[in-house]
């Protein structure tokens, strides 16, 4: 596994988003990338990840895209696919970016379960960080239980990374564009990106649409792969 960059911007906040439950950091980080018209600067690649790629706009986005808003001097590292069996080694691809570009602080979005047995009019939100102050201003309350796992759970017990995480609940495994949403106006009242969240909900559901059938084709890849596997050594 390896990072490849075609710029080094330095002293950036880094946010990055996996397809975790409710596929929330994947979805928010569409947004940062269309809404702040991110470029592209690199990608980790690894040939251990699926060859598997998605065509939007008549362009190949690579399963795990590196982005950068020179304006807000943030790096958008943008996840299309899981990362099963892999959350070590691309927590320590994440370190090695911090090290080399200097990041200030790396944000990871996570969507978690909601224990609540009917859908709230209000989407909820939790941060986890050493110091809190500034997340609570944004209006988070702290992560006080719960259990991490994935990227985010590996960053957490990876050390020397200056980690912050921003949990938003969700109540479906499905693409859950409100949560997103959420991760979007903390974002944003965090880092002062001036950030119109409610157009975005609309191409957020739009884009959900289009992530669903890929997560779908990709499941009967890996479904079809495991028969023909099977044919072969049966």
């Amino acid at each position: 596994m390896k990072i490849v960059l075609t710029e080094k911007p330095k002293n950036a906040i880094l946010i990055e988003g996996f397809p975790g439950f409710g596929l929330v950091g994947t979805i928010t980080t569409e947004f940062l990338i269309d809404h702040l018209k991110a470029k592209k600067i690199g990608e980790i690649v690894s040939d251990k990840i699926s060859p598997m790629v998605a065509v939007h706009d008549s362009k190949v986005v690579d399963p795990l895209g590196i982005f950068y808003d020179n304006k807000n001097n943030i790096i958008i590292l943008h996840a299309l696919i899981g990362v099963n069996g892999l959350e070590w080694q691309i927590a320590d691809s994440i370190k090695s970016l911090c090290t080399d570009l200097k990041i200030k602080e790396v944000i990871s979005i996570e969507g978690v379960g909601s224990m609540e047995l009917e859908e709230p009019s209000e989407t909820k939100a939790f941060y986890y960080a050493v110091n809190g102050e500034k997340w609570e201003k944004a209006g988070l309350e702290q992560l006080k239980e719960g259990v991490v796992m994935g990227v985010t759970g590996a960053l957490l017990l990876n050390k020397g990374i200056p980690l912050s995480c921003i949990f938003a609940e969700t109540h479906t495994k499905l693409p859950d564009s409100r949560a997103a949403a959420k991760v979007v106006e903390v974002l944003d009242n965090y880092l002062g990106l001036k950030i119109d969240y409610k157009p975005l909900l609309k191409k957020a559901e739009e884009f959900e649409g289009k992530l669903k059938k890929l997560m779908e084709h990709s499941k009967k890849s890996v479904d079809l792969k495991k028969e023909k596997d099977l044919d072969y050594f049966g």
